[in-house]
């Protein structure tokens, strides 16, 4: 060639890698050999269609590439034999070289977190400073990003990112993939890659000050998580054990919930640390905001403060009724704040009582406290933090959390009318609130409060609102809500017995954008429907002639009574966008539910209710998508020949007609039945049940031992099985653990067969919640001790008719069930003969019934209980005397400190 054109161009030729080369010659008839294309051309390249070739000769400007990388500028322009030559053989990867050539001539290339580390280990090899620059670009950016839209980090890839920069790039990007991992963590930690971090780049991760978690708890488990992977690949050492120590010391274990710290007390990596968490919880409990600030003596430990930074968008404090006031300031309190020589009074004179000058309180809280705004969060969840004063809190959360759209403060008695009124008026971007207690026992109490006046208050952004249990709201308070939630979508009043069928109506009304209304166990009747069809005016305004029932997209009205008919069919009929139904307990007949003229239903609760099989038939096959199905209590879903025995080839129990579009769609994953259900049934529901995750089976069914064992094969994905008046077997319960992995409630209830302590041998982890009732009168200490070490995570037990139990049984269950939150003991032999001090272990304890099993339990069991730090927030306790019963439920026990006189009130 001449010399002219070798000093203006230059051949570079690739070659395919061998191995990758075979490959594709095996899958191609006619591989194709060798293509030249020219730089020149670049615009035109077919990326998609070079990197097929075997060798690709690439015609690129000499001087393009001395100017643009070192490499060539070396090789080309220096004393190697090769600057002499046309043609330079290059030995990388094509596809990654191509796109460096790309960006050499200009043209913009794709970066991803799969192509990032070739084209930066290429950029880096070649000297190429435009590539590396915006290799650079698109990681600082994905870094520092708070979009949610942005791309992400594979964690694989973000491994191997880290550890080629430790060995070739310095500190620059294993700072930045550390950094991407603290900030990402919630998103990271469920990663099947998560158990391979390395333990350099996980403890430097943990370390970081943009670490950002939902909680304290979330991290824990993560760590425990890792630390069981580690141990699994590795094994045992010495330099783990120094690991485990490491990573642990990093959580802030008094901002645990008790519940998370008595469950993993025996875990490995925690049970070290269990016994110094419980005390500095505890600790925490007993002191007041003032006393604790004054326990401050070098400034805030780190230990006391909520993980909150720049990039948090959710924050969860359920459970830990450990908070305070004091805790919450921390957390939001700049570190600058702690430099003064004032700030422990400054903090005091916030945190006084609540009954103090109110306009003072502000003046501290916006003149002295210099309180951090978290522009990012947007959802809080405070459920059972009971210490919280809610005034405080509104104020505090509303400077530093003005974006805050999600609000859950589930199971706390002292928020009243007034504080959700507040919240709306302080929370401007809030969307969503929910403030569920529980519903049981129900206060049958009606109340006809009509309120007309007009508030003086702007409109929020509510869409959802669910005050489920609430039973203090009365129809004043519902109705000066909804004045402030004209853009409510979302309403559940279930369990709310004040409330009188004409406030329901005035809300419904007023909403015109409801479509989901859960108002199960109140007075919704007449009015409501009435107004659900926009047939009553009940706010004295213009009625829309448009009614809400065509939108309505969920119905939950169980035990709804005071129906008509006629009124049940109106309001049916028209819901035919209607995807949850739930008419439990009512009394809807089959012509109503025919005339149902929804095709996008997704539940269906008819449990209870005299719905026949025909009118069930023809819903579902209507309804294809039908993912829950609720019909337990139906007896007149139970086909009877002329001779008065149950008719399974019905098409109901065939499921010829029933699950015939079922088996089309998604399939089943809820599914309540009882009469006329049986192992035939089952057999022929196979292709629809076998995403089943929940199945409740009750009286009027038969399946036995070999529908059970069908259960666990068709049923792979099954966490939920509830059996009542089923017959079971030793070997049909032992096909449930060893094939349901998943398995998380197992209860058997009024069951019968000959099983034994044999069905329980079986090891199932994933076990949350276990009721054996009327089904092991058998069982005594000994097996009580095994149900521990077979199912050893359980945190709800219920055992009913467990004759033999005496008071050995209660370490066992405080020692081998830590974590219990919820614990039924009826008739279990004389298990409280000894009074129930044994019990005083299960600290998390949250709902506790102790009836008929010994002599009784002492008098001063509920302050006895607070002052072992036990918090209840549901007791059920019986007497046995001369043939009648005394029963005391008590709510909401606070801190173990209490006043003698308060003390007295409580043993009274």
């Amino acid at each position: 060639m001449a010399l002219s054109s070798l000093d203006e161009f230059v051949i570079l030729v690739l070659k395919k890698d061998h191995c990758l080369q075979h490959e594709q010659d095996a899958s191609s008839s006619s591989p194709s050999q060798v293509i030249s294309i020219s730089a020149s051309e670049i615009a035109s390249w077919d990326l998609s269609e070079i990197p097929a070739y075997a060798s690709v000769k690439i015609r690129v400007h000499r001087t393009r590439l001395i100017e643009e990388s070192s490499y060539f500028q070396g090789l080309l322009s220096g004393s190697f034999s090769e600057s002499g030559l046309d043609h330079v053989s290059v030995d990388w990867n094509l596809e990654t070289f191509l796109n460096l050539l790309m960006c050499l001539y200009g043209y913009a290339i794709d970066v991803t977190s799969t192509s990032f580390l070739p084209l930066f280990e290429a950029a880096l090899y070649f000297g190429v400073e435009r590539l590396l620059s915006i290799c650079k670009s698109w990681i600082s950016v994905l870094v520092s990003s708070n979009d949610p839209a942005s791309p992400k980090l594979d964690l694989s890839d973000l491994i191997q990112m880290w550890s080629f920069g430790l060995e070739h790039a310095g500190d620059f990007l294993p700072d930045l993939c550390t950094a991407y991992l603290a900030k990402n963590f919630m998103l990271v930690k469920s990663d099947e890659y998560f158990g391979s971090v390395p333990y350099e780049l996980l403890i430097s991760c943990i370390k970081h000050p943009h670490l950002t978690v939902h909680s304290e708890m979330h991290l824990a488990d993560a760590l425990l998580f890792w630390l069981d992977a580690e141990r699994r690949m590795s094994g045992f050492s010495e330099s783990r054990q120094d690991n485990t120590i490491n990573l642990m010391e990093q959580v802030r274990f008094s901002l645990l919930p008790l519940w998370f710290i008595a469950e993993r007390s025996k875990s490995h990596g925690f049970s070290k640390f269990a016994d110094q968490s419980m005390e500095l919880v505890i600790k925490l409990i007993k002191i007041p905001s003032t006393y604790l600030v004054d326990s401050l003596t070098d400034g805030p430990p780190a230990d006391l403060r909520l993980r909150l930074t720049k990039y948090t968008e959710i924050l969860d404090l359920s459970g830990c009724r450990q908070l305070n006031e004091a805790c919450v300031l921390l957390a939001v309190l700049p570190n600058s704040y702690f430099s003064s020589l004032r700030w422990r009074k400054s903090l005091k004179s916030f945190l006084k009582n609540p009954e103090d000058d109110e306009r003072n309180r502000e003046h501290l809280s916006y003149g002295t406290l210099p309180i951090l705004s978290f522009e990012s969060l947007k959802e809080i969840d405070m459920s059972k933090c009971q210490r919280l004063n809610y005034k405080f809190v509104i104020k505090c959360f509303s400077k530093s959390f003005p974006s805050l759209r999600k609000l859950r403060a589930a199971y706390l008695l002292n928020i009243k009318v007034f504080t959700v009124l507040e919240l709306l008026q302080n929370f401007r971007q809030l969307t969503e609130v929910d403030l569920t207690v529980d519903i049981a026992p129900i206060i049958p109490v009606q109340a006809s409060l009509f309120y007309s006046g007009r508030g003086h208050c702007s409109l929020s952004n509510i869409t959802r609102l669910t005050l489920e249990g609430r039973s203090d709201i009365c129809d004043m308070g519902l109705q000066s809500i909804s004045r402030l939630c004209d853009s409510l979508c979302y309403l559940n009043i279930k369990g709310c017995a004040l409330l009188s069928d004409a406030c329901i109506a005035y809300v419904i009304q007023r909403c015109k954008y409801l479509c989901s209304l859960i108002v199960c166990y109140t007075s919704f009747s007449e009015n409501s429907i009435l107004a659900l069809c926009a047939s009553i005016s009940m706010t004295n305004e213009h009625m829309d002639s448009n009614s809400l029932a065509p939108k309505l997209q969920m119905l939950h009205m169980s035990k709804c009574e005071g129906i008509s008919e006629t009124s049940l069919f109106n309001l049916i009929s028209q819901t035919q966008k209607m995807k949850s139904l739930c008419l439990r307990d009512t009394k809807v007949s089959d012509s109503v539910l025919c005339e149902f003229p929804g095709s996008s239903l997704e539940a269906l609760d008819i449990s209870n209710t005299t719905i026949s099989r025909m009118a069930l038939v023809r819903v579902i096959s209507r309804n294809p998508n039908l993912k829950s199905l609720k019909a337990r209590g139906c007896k007149n879903l139970l086909q009877l020949q002329g001779d008065g025995r149950t008719d399974y080839s019905s098409p109901l129990f065939s499921a010829h007609e029933v699950f015939k579009s079922l088996s089309k769609g998604s399939g089943l994953e809820e599914l309540e039945i009882g009469w006329g259900f049986s192992y035939f049934s089952l057999e022929s529901l196979r292709p629809a049940v076998s995403f089943l995750r929940a199945i409740s089976v009750g009286l009027g069914a038969s399946l036995g031992e070999d529908a059970l064992k069908l259960l666990s094969s068709a049923c792979p994905l099954l966490e939920s099985i509830v059996l009542y008046f089923q017959e079971i077997s030793d070997s049909a319960l032992a096909s449930i653990p060893t094939s349901l992995k998943h398995l998380q409630e197992l209860a058997l209830s009024y069951c019968f067969g000959d099983i034994s302590i044999q069905s329980f041998k079986f090891s199932m982890p994933s076990l949350r919640k276990l009721r054996l009732e009327r089904v092991t009168r058998w069982m005594t200490s000994d097996d009580l001790f095994v149900l521990t070490q077979s199912c050893p995570n359980v945190t709800e037990l219920s055992l009913v008719g467990c004759l033999h139990l005496n008071s050995d049984c209660q370490p066992i269950i405080s020692g081998g069930w830590p974590g219990m939150i919820y614990l039924h003991l009826e008739e279990c032999g004389s298990i409280t003969d000894n009074g129930v001090t044994s019990l005083y272990g299960c600290i998390a304890l949250e709902d506790l019934l102790l009836r008929h099993n010994g002599s009784g339990i002492q008098k001063s069991f509920l302050l006895d209980a607070t002052l072992k730090e036990i918090f209840l927030l549901n007791f059920y306790r019986s007497f046995q005397c001369f043939g009648w019963y005394l029963w005391t439920c008590v709510m909401q026990r606070k801190a173990a400190s209490m006043p003698q006189k308060r003390k007295k009130e409580v043993t009274s």
